[in-house]
């Protein structure tokens, strides 16, 4: 096996100049573009991809990929404690090359298997980090053996530069942004329903739903991870909330319910702000952002608020979002309420769906998937000082 770099440090700054922002609609099809150039270079190079991990649940995942022939991996996810030799890379900090994939690859995971039968003979694989922190990896496949040499690896630099800008900006800038919100939201006493932990189990309940429609409804994973990733800031709009109608335990007055349903506005207003603030223009799924922010309210008979839309008026990405939240609220104690058992949770939205208020494909994939649902809720489960 021939000797790789380092793994490298993702670096921060801008996109590349000769990749404009807004010249491609996702990060995957700018990602694409670049795969175009670099084959001009290098043509072994049939595939580049990139995972990003998740510590809290030790989840490596699909995020954007360039797949010149047949069918690509989507909507997978590994845990990578069960991979040593990707643990090895991540802690060593070194990249990867192997050189007769049929020889050296061992293990009979979906990623493996994948990567035998889409004929792919060698490969380069890269640990990303950010200010020393492990963020995934990038690999580079070839159909050709020996693909990888030192003369390519030094070629291949400026492209693996390029590709750690693009995943920067898009996944830093995000999540510097949701940090940025969590603070807030603690000087602003949301406490309650509202908590970290909330938000990261309603998140992953979101992420952990559209995957289940990956297939049906043709979602790429790079979709499923800015979800993900926004999910946590749809009630941004209750920090403009005054706290004696957002911690007020009882009924609210029609005018109190007003100020609250309010928020939604405020939310929409706050995420232009906040596009401009944290230069989010050049991220294009910032518009999953808009939608979940203005949408989550939204119910498909039209009862919901403040647009009243009704059915595939509203967005995808709300409606994902609204089944995640309702059942957060509906498993989690509360001061007023015990939480409750997943049946009667399912019961409930499934009750939901059958009155046309929220979408039944998003409670149906949430379901199919319980067992990891439950295991979201038990790894994010609220400390006893705030239930």
């Amino acid at each position: 096996m021939k000797t790789a770099p380092p793994a490298r440090e993702i670096p921060a700054g801008s996109m590349p100049l000769h990749l404009p922002a807004g010249q491609y609609a996702s990060l995957g099809e700018r990602i694409a573009a670049l795969h175009s150039q670099l084959r001009r270079a290098v043509p072994a190079v049939d595939r580049m991809a990139c995972a990003l991990y998740d510590p809290e649940m030790d989840l490596l995942k699909t995020f954007v990929n360039s797949t010149l022939n047949g069918e690509p991996l989507k909507a997978y996810q590994y845990r990578m404690s069960e991979s040593a030799s990707l643990r090895d890379m991540a802690k060593e900090q070194k990249a990867r090359v192997i050189n007769d994939i049929a020889r050296e690859l061992q293990g009979d995971s979906e990623h493996t298997r994948w990567v035998r039968g889409m004929g792919y003979r060698s490969s380069y694989t890269m640990p990303l980090f950010h200010q020393g922190t492990f963020e995934g990896f990038l690999f580079l496949d070839s159909c050709t053996p020996d693909a990888f040499t030192p003369e390519v690896l030094q070629t291949l630099e400026v492209y693996v530069n390029l590709i750690l800008l693009m995943v920067s900006h898009e996944v830093t800038t995000i999540q510097s942004l949701v940090g940025s919100i969590r603070v807030a939201r603690d000087f602003t006493n949301l406490r309650d329903e509202e908590t970290g932990k909330h938000l990261d189990r309603m998140s992953r309940y979101s992420r952990l739903i559209a995957r289940g429609l990956a297939a049906s409804h043709g979602l790429s994973d790079e979709f499923i991870e800015l979800l993900f990733l926004f999910s946590p800031l749809h009630d941004i709009g209750k920090v403009g909330i005054p706290d004696a109608v957002l911690l007020k335990p009882g009924g609210f007055t029609d005018q109190e319910r007003e100020t609250m349903h309010s928020h939604v506005e405020l939310g929409s207003r706050m995420v232009e702000h906040l596009v401009q603030d944290f230069n989010l223009g050049t991220v294009a799924g910032v518009g999953i952002l808009r939608n979940l922010v203005a949408g989550h309210h939204e119910l498909l008979d039209g009862s919901g608020y403040p647009l009243g839309l009704r059915g595939d008026a509203i967005p995808l990405e709300a409606r994902i979002v609204t089944v995640a939240d309702i059942f957060d609220a509906l498993t989690s104690r509360r001061a007023y309420k015990a939480a409750w058992t997943l049946d009667d949770a399912f019961r409930t939205l499934g009750k939901m769906a059958d009155e046309g208020k929220i979408d039944r494909a998003c409670v149906e994939a949430l379901e199919r998937n319980r067992a990891e649902a439950a295991q979201i809720m038990e790894r994010f489960r609220e400390p006893a000082a705030q239930v």
